[in-house]
């Protein structure tokens, strides 16, 4: 699950991980009355304003209504308002959204924290998250940080520095000061790096991330280490243990099929293929996209119906396929072990007759227990449904149509 900047400055800033101070709006009018507000707390008179949506690059993106950028700065409270105006309620378009961009709803108004100071300000680039190879939580970093780390990644990879923490001991002190080092800092900015980096990753420990990302992780001018923003991703499977994230969910950021299917009790992907997929088991699912991949189609979806499909999650299942316009076929790969094949088959037959007329023809594969009950009955049916046994005979079928 996936969190606005706000909320993850929040989250970091309970574990005492010092953030970019800020207020977040909904509307125009409460605009100038947050950024005094902010003024009382943090003393500044320069306010950046930043769209909230799910996706990087904003201050690059562009607003499609106004022209505005999607990370501003407002040199004085007197131009807060307009700033917020040329954001707020726009769709923003960035290199990780579509061409119709994503409507911001909410900005959050921040502190400057280029204010002038002894010393020079410098951004780095920080995250956290799971290395699957090796097994390991890394921190990866770069004394490059800012808008460009992907062409960073992409042209100067040696850049990028990586930490991997063993998990039977956890993060060292003597890591810590190594990272510390490798970013060139000394003195104060040295000691509050060192503080910085354990309470981070205490915090990607304590609630579960799949991620973070800190993009500018920034030294101020007088040696303040502060995360200027935050990209948290909630690992999915943990929210069961913070029931306060939870609430934290926005749901007009995802896709409205997904939320659906999430409702529905369906584990549903999204893509950009031309044959919807319906299967019972992630794996099962991973081959059926395969073997539809291998005969020529591209799949149109991942959905897994889980163990108890029955005709209700079947016909909610076809409901949700259909939806995409770009589906020329329907693969439904069912392997009946806790579930018997021939109820499955009745639930493909009765979800046909209730949606009625299914523009596209379904290529039903039923392997387990009554297979062979349900194959009959999928070809005594008479509905524009073609039954098959193998696996590569279902993908044959599945080209035959596409043809």
């Amino acid at each position: 699950m996936n969190l606005h900047e706000y909320q993850g400055k929040s989250i970091l800033k309970s574990f005492g991980v010092a953030v970019q101070e800020g207020v977040v709006v909904d509307n125009v009018e409460d605009a100038v009355a947050a950024a005094q507000e902010l003024t009382k707390q943090t003393g500044t008179s320069w306010y950046v304003i930043k769209a909230q949506i799910h996706a990087g690059g904003r201050g690059k993106g562009v607003v499609q209504e106004t022209g505005s950028h999607g990370v501003v700065l407002a040199k004085g409270i007197n131009e807060v308002e307009d700033k917020v105006r040329g954001i707020l309620g726009g769709h923003l378009v960035t290199l990780q959204t579509s061409d119709k961009g994503k409507k911001v709803n909410k900005v959050l108004i921040a502190q400057d924290v280029y204010y002038p100071g002894e010393s020079e300000v410098k951004e780095f680039y920080m995250s956290v998250l799971l290395d699957r190879e090796k097994g390991r939580n890394v921190i990866v970093y770069s004394t490059e940080g800012g808008m460009d780390i992907e062409h960073v990644a992409e042209h100067t990879p040696e850049l990028l520095h990586r930490e991997f923490i063993d998990p039977r001991v956890g993060l060292q002190g003597f890591q810590v000061r190594k990272i510390a080092f490798n970013l060139g800092l000394s003195g104060t900015a040295f000691k509050n790096m060192t503080k910085f980096i354990p309470a981070l990753y205490s915090a990607y420990e304590g609630i579960d991330a799949s991620m973070f990302e800190i993009n500018p992780l920034f030294k101020t001018s007088d040696d303040k280490i502060i995360a200027v923003d935050a990209k948290v991703t909630l690992d999915g499977n943990g929210l069961m243990r913070h029931p306060d994230y939870v609430a934290m969910r926005d749901k007009t950021e995802e896709d409205p099929t997904e939320v659906e299917a999430d409702e529905a009790g369906l584990n549903f992907v999204k893509l950009d293929g031309n044959v919807g997929c319906m299967v019972n088991g992630a794996g099962l699912a991973m081959a059926t996209m395969d073997i539809i991949k291998l005969s020529g189609g591209n799949p149109a979806n991942f959905l897994d119906v889980g163990g108890t499909a029955n005709a209700e999650r079947v016909e909610k299942a076809f409901h949700i396929i259909l939806k995409d316009p770009n589906v020329k076929a329907i693969l439904v790969n069912i392997f009946g072990g806790i579930v018997r094949c021939d109820r499955v088959a009745q639930g493909i037959v009765d979800a046909y007759k209730n949606i009625g007329n299914i523009p596209v023809p379904i290529i039903v594969r039923l392997q387990g227990t009554n297979a062979v009950e349900a194959k009959k009955l999928i070809d005594d049916s008479g509905l524009n449904v073609h039954s098959a046994v193998l696996l590569q005979e279902a993908a044959d079928k599945v080209k035959e149509v596409l043809a």
